[in-house]
Protein backbone atom coordinates (compact mmCIF):
# COMPACT_ATOMS: atom_id res chain seq x y z
CA UNK A 1 0.00 0.00 0.00
CA UNK A 2 0.72 3.45 -0.62
CA UNK A 3 0.52 6.80 0.80
CA UNK A 4 -3.13 8.31 0.08
CA UNK A 5 -4.10 4.60 -1.34
CA UNK A 6 -7.40 3.62 -0.58
CA UNK A 7 -7.32 0.88 3.25
CA UNK A 8 -10.12 -1.00 2.51
CA UNK A 9 -8.91 -1.93 -0.92
CA UNK A 10 -5.51 -2.99 -0.17
CA UNK A 11 -6.88 -6.71 -0.20
CA UNK A 12 -7.87 -6.66 -3.00
CA UNK A 13 -4.94 -4.81 -4.74
CA UNK A 14 -2.79 -7.53 -3.26
CA UNK A 15 -5.48 -10.84 -4.62
CA UNK A 16 -5.27 -9.12 -7.73
CA UNK A 17 -0.95 -8.41 -7.88
CA UNK A 18 -1.06 -11.99 -6.38
CA UNK A 19 -2.29 -13.71 -10.24
CA UNK A 20 -0.17 -11.71 -11.91
CA UNK A 21 3.20 -12.57 -9.73
CA UNK A 22 2.13 -16.57 -10.30
CA UNK A 23 1.79 -15.85 -13.87
CA UNK A 24 5.35 -14.29 -14.16
CA UNK A 25 6.46 -17.55 -12.09
CA UNK A 26 4.97 -20.06 -13.93
CA UNK A 27 4.60 -18.34 -17.37
CA UNK A 28 6.96 -15.77 -17.77
CA UNK A 29 4.07 -13.89 -19.21
CA UNK A 30 0.60 -11.95 -18.44
CA UNK A 31 -2.01 -10.18 -20.12
CA UNK A 32 -3.82 -8.66 -17.86
CA UNK A 33 -6.70 -5.63 -17.01
CA UNK A 34 -8.05 -5.02 -13.79
CA UNK A 35 -9.17 -2.57 -11.44
CA UNK A 36 -5.46 -1.91 -9.89
CA UNK A 37 -3.02 -3.53 -12.70
CA UNK A 38 -2.64 -3.70 -16.38
CA UNK A 39 -0.25 -4.71 -18.29
CA UNK A 40 1.18 -7.31 -21.37
CA UNK A 41 4.46 -9.74 -21.88
CA UNK A 42 3.53 -11.50 -24.85
CA UNK A 43 5.64 -13.37 -27.15
CA UNK A 44 8.91 -13.12 -27.82
CA UNK A 45 9.28 -11.06 -24.11
CA UNK A 46 8.98 -12.73 -21.36
CA UNK A 47 9.81 -12.14 -17.59
CA UNK A 48 13.55 -11.82 -16.99
CA UNK A 49 14.67 -13.10 -14.77
CA UNK A 50 13.56 -16.65 -14.07
CA UNK A 51 13.83 -17.99 -10.60
CA UNK A 52 16.66 -19.97 -9.88
CA UNK A 53 14.88 -22.06 -7.35
CA UNK A 54 11.77 -23.50 -10.05
CA UNK A 55 9.12 -22.86 -9.93
CA UNK A 56 9.84 -20.33 -7.50
CA UNK A 57 11.58 -19.36 -4.36
CA UNK A 58 9.47 -20.03 -0.82
CA UNK A 59 6.16 -17.65 -0.89
CA UNK A 60 5.00 -16.77 2.48
CA UNK A 61 1.93 -14.65 3.32
CA UNK A 62 1.26 -12.80 6.28
CA UNK A 63 -2.65 -13.41 7.79
CA UNK A 64 -4.90 -12.17 10.80
CA UNK A 65 -8.25 -12.51 9.38
CA UNK A 66 -10.32 -15.32 7.89
CA UNK A 67 -10.22 -13.99 4.54
CA UNK A 68 -6.76 -13.47 4.61
CA UNK A 69 -5.90 -16.52 5.89
CA UNK A 70 -8.04 -18.81 3.80
CA UNK A 71 -6.51 -16.52 0.77
CA UNK A 72 -3.33 -17.41 1.74
CA UNK A 73 -3.96 -21.58 2.12
CA UNK A 74 -6.37 -21.64 -1.35
CA UNK A 75 -3.25 -20.35 -3.38
CA UNK A 76 -0.61 -22.35 -1.46
CA UNK A 77 1.33 -19.56 0.52
CA UNK A 78 3.03 -20.87 3.35
CA UNK A 79 1.20 -18.87 6.33
CA UNK A 80 2.55 -16.55 8.70
CA UNK A 81 0.69 -15.79 11.93
CA UNK A 82 1.18 -12.59 14.69
CA UNK A 83 2.62 -12.40 17.77
CA UNK A 84 -0.94 -10.93 19.22
CA UNK A 85 -3.00 -13.87 18.96
CA UNK A 86 -3.87 -16.48 21.59
CA UNK A 87 -2.88 -20.21 21.30
CA UNK A 88 -6.41 -21.17 21.20
CA UNK A 89 -6.97 -18.38 18.31
CA UNK A 90 -3.96 -19.71 16.57
CA UNK A 91 -4.90 -23.27 16.76
CA UNK A 92 -8.28 -22.22 14.30
CA UNK A 93 -6.54 -20.07 12.26
CA UNK A 94 -4.42 -22.86 11.67
CA UNK A 95 -6.93 -25.32 11.02
CA UNK A 96 -8.81 -22.62 8.72
CA UNK A 97 -5.44 -22.59 6.73
CA UNK A 98 -4.91 -26.05 6.35
CA UNK A 99 -9.04 -26.33 5.08
CA UNK A 100 -8.35 -24.24 2.55
CA UNK A 101 -4.30 -25.37 1.41
CA UNK A 102 -6.43 -28.44 0.66
CA UNK A 103 -8.23 -26.82 -2.22
CA UNK A 104 -4.96 -25.56 -3.63
CA UNK A 105 -4.63 -25.84 -7.38
CA UNK A 106 -1.55 -28.46 -8.19
CA UNK A 107 0.04 -25.16 -9.39
CA UNK A 108 -0.11 -23.10 -6.19
CA UNK A 109 0.58 -26.25 -4.72
CA UNK A 110 3.87 -26.49 -5.87
CA UNK A 111 5.21 -23.59 -3.36
CA UNK A 112 7.94 -24.50 -1.80
CA UNK A 113 6.72 -23.29 1.21
CA UNK A 114 3.04 -24.64 1.10
CA UNK A 115 1.97 -26.38 4.43
CA UNK A 116 4.58 -24.43 6.48
CA UNK A 117 3.59 -22.33 9.47
CA UNK A 118 5.39 -19.63 10.48
CA UNK A 119 4.14 -17.87 14.25
CA UNK A 120 5.57 -14.93 15.88
CA UNK A 121 5.60 -14.52 19.56
CA UNK A 122 7.26 -12.41 21.90
CA UNK A 123 10.29 -14.81 23.41
CA UNK A 124 12.43 -13.70 26.45
CA UNK A 125 14.70 -16.53 28.28
CA UNK A 126 16.36 -16.14 31.62
CA UNK A 127 17.43 -18.71 34.14
CA UNK A 128 14.17 -18.57 36.27
CA UNK A 129 10.61 -17.24 35.11
CA UNK A 130 11.15 -14.78 38.08
CA UNK A 131 13.89 -13.40 36.74
CA UNK A 132 12.55 -13.21 32.96
CA UNK A 133 9.44 -11.59 34.37
CA UNK A 134 11.34 -8.66 36.88
CA UNK A 135 13.47 -8.39 33.01
CA UNK A 136 10.47 -7.79 31.28
CA UNK A 137 7.28 -6.67 32.91
CA UNK A 138 7.23 -3.58 33.06
CA UNK A 139 8.85 -2.91 29.76
CA UNK A 140 6.46 -6.11 27.31
CA UNK A 141 3.32 -3.83 28.47
CA UNK A 142 4.74 -0.64 27.46
CA UNK A 143 5.32 -1.43 23.87
CA UNK A 144 2.21 -3.75 23.56
CA UNK A 145 0.13 -1.18 24.88
CA UNK A 146 1.83 1.17 22.37
CA UNK A 147 1.19 -1.42 19.35
CA UNK A 148 -1.75 -1.40 20.10
CA UNK A 149 -2.69 2.03 20.42
CA UNK A 150 -4.55 4.68 18.62
CA UNK A 151 -2.05 4.93 15.73
CA UNK A 152 -2.93 1.58 14.53
CA UNK A 153 -5.73 0.10 16.48
CA UNK A 154 -8.22 0.43 12.68
CA UNK A 155 -6.60 -2.68 11.80
CA UNK A 156 -5.12 -4.33 14.81
CA UNK A 157 -7.59 -3.91 16.51
CA UNK A 158 -9.74 -6.74 14.68
CA UNK A 159 -6.33 -9.11 15.43
CA UNK A 160 -5.02 -8.35 18.62
CA UNK A 161 -7.54 -9.54 20.87
CA UNK A 162 -6.19 -7.63 23.54
CA UNK A 163 -8.11 -5.17 25.06
CA UNK A 164 -7.15 -1.57 26.99
CA UNK A 165 -6.10 -2.84 30.09
CA UNK A 166 -3.27 -5.04 29.76
CA UNK A 167 -1.45 -7.06 32.65
CA UNK A 168 1.99 -9.30 32.09
CA UNK A 169 -0.43 -12.49 34.26
CA UNK A 170 -2.62 -11.91 31.33
CA UNK A 171 0.42 -11.54 28.18
CA UNK A 172 2.24 -14.54 29.71
CA UNK A 173 -1.00 -16.44 29.25
CA UNK A 174 -1.85 -15.89 26.02
CA UNK A 175 0.69 -14.50 23.94
CA UNK A 176 3.96 -14.55 25.54
CA UNK A 177 7.02 -17.33 25.75
CA UNK A 178 8.95 -15.67 28.26
CA UNK A 179 10.36 -17.69 31.47
CA UNK A 180 13.46 -20.17 31.76
CA UNK A 181 14.12 -22.91 29.40
CA UNK A 182 12.36 -25.29 30.42
CA UNK A 183 8.83 -23.07 30.69
CA UNK A 184 9.84 -22.37 27.17
CA UNK A 185 10.17 -25.26 25.48
CA UNK A 186 7.02 -26.75 27.20
CA UNK A 187 4.62 -23.86 25.22
CA UNK A 188 6.58 -24.29 22.22
CA UNK A 189 5.78 -27.88 22.41
CA UNK A 190 2.35 -27.02 23.19
CA UNK A 191 2.00 -24.46 20.47
CA UNK A 192 3.46 -26.77 17.98
CA UNK A 193 1.25 -29.83 18.99
CA UNK A 194 -2.15 -27.24 18.83
CA UNK A 195 -1.30 -25.85 15.31
CA UNK A 196 1.16 -27.31 13.87
CA UNK A 197 3.70 -24.75 13.59
CA UNK A 198 6.65 -25.36 11.55
CA UNK A 199 8.95 -22.14 12.40
CA UNK A 200 9.29 -19.98 15.10
CA UNK A 201 9.21 -16.01 14.22
CA UNK A 202 11.35 -14.25 17.78
CA UNK A 203 9.88 -10.58 18.66
CA UNK A 204 10.75 -8.50 21.30
CA UNK A 205 10.85 -4.49 22.33
CA UNK A 206 13.93 -2.56 22.04
CA UNK A 207 13.39 -1.52 25.77
CA UNK A 208 15.10 -4.63 27.59
CA UNK A 209 18.62 -3.01 25.87
CA UNK A 210 21.25 -5.00 24.00
CA UNK A 211 22.60 -6.91 27.14
CA UNK A 212 19.17 -8.66 27.93
CA UNK A 213 17.99 -9.24 24.73
CA UNK A 214 21.58 -10.61 23.27
CA UNK A 215 21.57 -13.05 26.49
CA UNK A 216 18.26 -14.24 26.14
CA UNK A 217 19.13 -15.20 22.44
CA UNK A 218 22.34 -16.60 23.35
CA UNK A 219 20.56 -18.85 26.05
CA UNK A 220 17.38 -19.72 23.53
CA UNK A 221 20.31 -20.53 20.87
CA UNK A 222 21.70 -23.17 23.82
CA UNK A 223 18.64 -24.44 25.70
CA UNK A 224 15.44 -23.97 23.65
CA UNK A 225 16.89 -24.90 20.02
CA UNK A 226 18.68 -27.92 20.88
CA UNK A 227 15.30 -29.51 22.16
CA UNK A 228 13.89 -28.75 19.15
CA UNK A 229 16.35 -30.46 16.97
CA UNK A 230 15.71 -33.86 15.01
CA UNK A 231 17.91 -36.60 16.83
CA UNK A 232 20.54 -37.31 14.15
CA UNK A 233 21.30 -33.62 13.77
CA UNK A 234 20.66 -33.25 17.93
CA UNK A 235 23.63 -35.83 17.92
CA UNK A 236 26.05 -34.23 15.72
CA UNK A 237 25.71 -30.71 17.42
CA UNK A 238 26.80 -32.96 20.52
CA UNK A 239 29.65 -34.06 19.02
Amino acid sequence: MGLGKDFDGRRDMVEEAVGLMFDAFHRQRYDHKGKYFSGTVAEPYEMLPHPVQMPHPPLFMAGGTDRSIGYCGRNGFGLMLSTLPSVETLAAQTALYKRELAKASAERAKNPAAGQIDIARWVYIADTDRQARADTEEAIVRHIAHFGGTGTAGYLGSVSEKGDALTYDDLLNTTLLHGSAETVIARLRELQSRTGMTSLLLHYPPYYGREKAMRSLKLFSERVIPAFRPPARRAAAAE
